[in-house]
């Protein structure tokens, strides 16, 4: 759906611009996107087009067919993410989803990558060059009130019981199970506030925003760029307490049979998933542990050569859902997810990020995050889940989650 098309074609034009500091001071109070890590990253301001949606390839088509229809006016060459770019972010199983899938098209573009920054606008007629005003800081939430969402800890903690004895019944491999909790906040929830939060507390991560889902990614499905794809895995966690030591806990971690035996699950998936795409790859052959504030990861960094004409949604759709957050095999782990948890994820899970004119793109996985109520601006539903094993311990796994809804927790509440 083309918003406000006109008669008239529409121009994209994009130029470069001095550094213009923290991008996310751009955002508005209106329609704003963002997908942002250490500072770099595009930010999305107002609408010009929208594609609804069930599935990642569809979307695909449809902006291959926009872009192909659009005049593109750039002074840049070479950096991945200038000129028109779509934000998008998919539901985790559109079959069993009331909450569709987007692509938006923003008006204003303002992004910075490797010291170069650069603005795209587009319109019909002709496109000025001026650049949008920087935004006052956003107003925090007041009180903010976490209750219980579709099921309480306990009776998750029996959900997950379920799973483990579906696993030694060998009906799976592996099982991602999620929960929900409800956030309630005294003034209305401006999103821009938790981006504000996520992006300075979460650096290594990426902090995304698109419609109504938002949160603080350590997981990127796929990024491609230049001809090459890459990949980071996440899978096998450990709890990071406040002061803890980290040397320690990632010595327990890589030392867990457990975690090991989920990362691998999870590796083989996209490894298998890419290979099809791909002329070449490497697969490492040991995890490394990333370290979060929250929780350590175990994580491999998958990269490959990518076909030609090979987009970065074509990939993410290929790729999706993963071991990592639905199980394996995938399709007998969905189906066991959908049984189970009576959760609709939404967007939780999903492919979250962006695409340029080239195809190239940046497609997260919406973790640590959560989605805005869209008739109650005082509301927003966060999403946690873990990799369900055969010698899972439920009260463990619950512990698990409380620590993945650290993120969004601290950024609601300024702690």
């Amino acid at each position: 759906m083309i918003v406000n098309p006109g008669s008239e074609r529409l121009r994209a034009r994009t130029v470069a611009i001095e550094d213009p500091g923290n991008l996310e001071r751009f955002l508005t109070d209106k329609a704003s996107h963002a997908f942002l890590r250490r500072g770099d990253g595009v930010v999305g301001i107002g609408e010009i087009a929208r594609f609804t949606t069930d599935s990642p390839e569809a979307a695909d088509v449809w902006w291959q067919q926009f872009v192909e229809e659009m005049e593109n006016e750039t002074e840049l060459m070479g950096v991945s993410g200038t000129g028109p770019i779509a934000f998008g972010s998919f539901s985790f199983d559109g079959d069993r989803s009331a909450e569709p899938s987007v692509l938006v098209v923003p008006e204003v573009v303002i992004g910075r990558r490797r010291g170069q920054a650069w603005m795209t606008r587009i319109g019909h007629g002709n496109v000025t060059d001026q650049m949008p005003e920087v935004q006052p800081l956003p107003t925090p939430p007041g009180h903010v009130e976490l209750v219980d969402g579709t099921l309480d800890a306990d009776l998750w903690a029996e959900t997950v019981a379920e799973a483990v004895q579906r696993i030694r019944e060998g009906q799976v491999h592996k099982v991602v199970l999620a929960r929900d909790m409800i956030a309630r906040t005294e003034l209305p929830l401006d999103p821009r506030w938790l981006v504000h939060q996520l992006v300075n507390r979460y650096r290594d991560c990426w902090t995304y925003l698109v419609d109504r889902t938002l949160g603080a990614s350590p997981e990127m499905l796929v990024r491609t760029e230049g001809g090459l794809a890459t990949s980071r895995v996440l899978a096998g966690t450990i709890r990071r307490p406040y002061a803890a030591d980290a040397s320690e806990l990632a010595t327990v971690l890589t030392g867990s049979a457990k975690d090991m035996r989920e990362h691998e699950y999870a590796v083989e998936s996209v490894a298998r998933g890419l290979e099809p795409w791909c002329t070449g790859m490497n697969v490492p052959d040991a995890p490394y542990v990333l370290e979060l504030p929250n929780v350590l990861h175990l994580a491999t960094d998958i990269t490959g050569v990518v076909k030609s004409e090979t987009s970065s949604l074509a990939l993410a759709a290929a790729l999706h859902p993963s071991a990592a957050v639905c199980g394996t095999p995938t399709p007998v782990a969905r189906d066991l997810i959908a049984e189970l948890e009576q959760l609709d994820r939404g967007h939780y899970a999903g492919p979250v990020g962006w695409i340029d004119t080239a195809g190239d793109g940046e497609w997260a996985i919406a973790l640590r995050g959560g989605q805005l109520d869209a008739a109650d601006q005082h509301q927003v539903q966060l999403f946690a889940g873990c990799g369900i094993m055969r010698d899972s311990v439920p009260a463990d796994e619950v512990a698990e989650t409380l620590a993945k809804f650290v993120p969004m927790r601290e950024a609601l509440m300024g702690e």
